[in-house]
């Protein structure tokens, strides 16, 4: 199958198998004048990918799954190591965010929101600027 189907039935769209191709997490076959090849395993790896991106894992960790995936000796400890991690990283971009809303949240009830142009959120937004002399 040509680029168009396989995105198809991959649910990946073209840019992102190109992509993945040129990272090297998929390999697919080439015909003698050079058009990709995708066959129905290429498929399934590319549905793999998009699992795993799809619950956040970034490009490295998902070239470590794909490569754990693909090993029928691998130890599930290994997977679960790799998880783990993720879940920390995960939990920690949580807590960020979750202080931006807090941050946020201040900040919105601090402003007046009225016709004045005095507003604390652009004001603290600038006071974090680099080399900002406002405050």
């Amino acid at each position: 199958m040509n680029i168009g189907e396989a995105a198809k039935a991959s649910g990946i769209s073209r840019k992102m198998i190109r992509y993945y191709e040129e990272i090297a997490l998929l390999e697919p076959g080439r015909t003698a004048n050079g058009y990709r090849v995708y066959t129905p395993q290429d498929v399934h790896t590319l549905r793999f990918i998009g699992a795993a991106r799809r619950l956040g894992f970034p490009v490295p960790d998902v070239k470590a799954l794909l490569a754990l995936w693909q090993d029928r000796s691998r130890s599930s400890a290994d997977v679960k190591r790799l998880t783990d991690g993720h879940i920390t990283a995960l939990r920690a971009r949580v807590a960020e965010m979750n202080a931006m809303i807090g941050t946020l949240e201040t900040l919105a009830g601090a402003c007046d929101g009225d016709e004045r142009p005095d507003c604390p959120i652009i004001n603290a937004i600038a006071a974090h600027e680099p080399g900002s002399q406002r405050g």
